[in-house]
């Protein structure tokens, strides 16, 4: 019996986008994208792609689409809204939706869709850029398990682990919202460490290197502090992904009075940071809200 080749969409070609979408392209899926950017479509057609002018146009298309945006609302338009994906896709297809959000707004994203006869997962990511790029996301999924069937080429081609959270809608948003508890805690812990140990004299880059062998370092002090040796703050992911997220994770929390104190320290320290301007620096620049600290610089001068 000969399997019917799938088509993929993939609305939003960001950072994380443009690189899902490449991932399907080499992987010999016949792709569609659509961004509102001009040069994130040009970019994904210099890859392959067939570049689209409205998510209608990739939802008329696509098998098994992913919503790679920021946030729900962004979500709700590109799915629901004039011109939506949604109302061109054929029953049966396949919704992936991607961004963080709390799982109340999943599932309230989803209803319409499922109504509609398409299949949803639940489906946040997590990588970077770089994992995006080769092909190597992680996937914290959940939904029905005839999506995960029909989706199974697209998540190949897209992601090294697929972790199936079974088939609650919004059981795949709660923990991606737990692992971005995580990241921004670490990333705040490792600017503050950096920044106190600057303050107190050590060598930026021999700190480092020492910590990177005992037992404080962690995956994002490994990964983001050489941003800071070597004062490199263009956004891999911002300051502001961070307001947004922590701001869910703590809000989320809220709403059943659970106490989350390093998540609402940590969501302080980021909100600082985009409130002295550096909200679309990378999220390692939260380090610049430590007073007085000669950070690293590339021209070799004191930022004070």
């Amino acid at each position: 019996m000969t399997t019917q080749p799938i088509r993929a969409g993939v609305v939003g070609l960001g950072s994380m986008g443009l690189g899902i979408a490449a991932s399907l392209v080499r992987a010999g899926i016949e792709t569609w994208g659509f961004d509102p950017n001009p040069t994130a479509g040009k970019a994904f057609a210099d890859k392959g792609g067939h570049v689209a002018a409205s998510p209608a146009e990739v939802g008329a298309q696509a098998d098994v689409l992913f919503c790679v945006v920021v946030n729900a609302a962004q979500a709700e338009a590109a799915l629901l809204g004039e011109a939506g994906a949604v109302g061109a896709m054929a029953p049966g297809s396949v919704v992936v939706q991607c961004a963080t959000c709390a799982p109340d707004a999943v599932r309230a994203l989803a209803r319409p869709i499922l109504e509609a006869g398409l299949l949803f997962i639940d489906g946040p990511i997590s990588g970077g850029a770089a994992k995006a790029a080769t092909g190597e996301i992680t996937v914290m999924a959940s939904g029905d398990p005839a999506a995960f069937a029909k989706a199974r080429p697209a998540f190949d081609a897209v992601a090294a682990k697929v972790f199936d959270l079974g088939p609650e809608i919004g059981a795949g948003s709660q923990v991606k919202l737990v692992n971005q508890l995580l990241a921004g805690v670490h990333i705040a812990a490792a600017a503050e460490a950096m920044a106190y140990g600057i303050s107190g004299g050590c060598d930026p880059k021999a700190l480092f290197e020492v910590i990177t062998a005992s037992a404080g370092n962690s995956w994002m002090f490994e990964n983001r502090v050489p941003h800071i040796l070597d004062d490199d703050y263009v956004p891999r992911s911002a300051v502001d992904i961070f307001v947004k997220d922590l701001g869910l994770v703590h809000g989320s929390a809220h709403a059943r009075k659970f106490p989350l104190p390093l998540t609402a320290q940590a969501l302080q320290m980021f909100t600082q940071a985009s409130a002295m301007g550096l909200g679309r620096e990378d999220d390692a620049a939260v380090v610049k809200i430590f007073p007085g600290v000669a950070l690293p610089s590339r021209d070799g001068k004191d930022p004070a």
